[in-house]
């Protein structure tokens, strides 16, 4: 049994990735743009531009999240995205109590590890990291001139 699933670790990693990455993404579209029910306590509103913390998280958790989602500069993406979420967490939420089911920042703490474990895993299948390898390790054959007839 270990065999087989050792053997669907890159497709199980891919879409554990394919779906942090859409709801992350989601999150950072629901405060930029109102969708999906908008900012949390707006009422379906959005962050004001420029609002420190606020909309600079959401920018790093639709770009992030959209980068994760398909799995191109997974590890890159990742890391940002889980070091936002870790400022998240010590910024706003461990100033109302120390332990995250006191403070609210569970969440925070669940993306921060989750992209955490994805710098050290990489995208696993289905992500376009794999096609940006395989075309990098593919070499470019060398075209010898054709001779010129007379």
């Amino acid at each position: 049994m270990s065999t087989r699933l050792d053997a669907a670790r890159p497709y199980a990693l891919g879409l554990f990735r394919i779906v942090i990455g859409l709801l992350f993404a989601a999150h950072g579209a629901a405060s930029l743009f109102g969708v999906l029910g908008g900012a949390m306590g707006t009422r379906g509103g959005t962050i004001e531009a420029g609002a420190w913390p606020g909309w600079y998280a959401a920018v790093i958790q639709l770009v992030a999240g959209g980068l994760v989602l398909l799995g191109l500069g997974t590890r890159g993406a990742a890391l940002i995205a889980s070091g936002s979420m870790a400022f998240a967490y010590f910024d706003v939420h461990q100033q109302v109590a120390l332990w995250p089911i006191q403070n609210g920042g569970e969440l925070s703490v669940l993306f921060c590890w989750t992209f955490l474990l994805l710098v050290f895993t990489g995208s696993g299948a289905f992500g376009l990291d794999r096609v940006v390898a395989s075309r990098r390790a593919t070499p470019a054959k060398e075209r010898t001139p054709e001779p010129i007839a007379a």
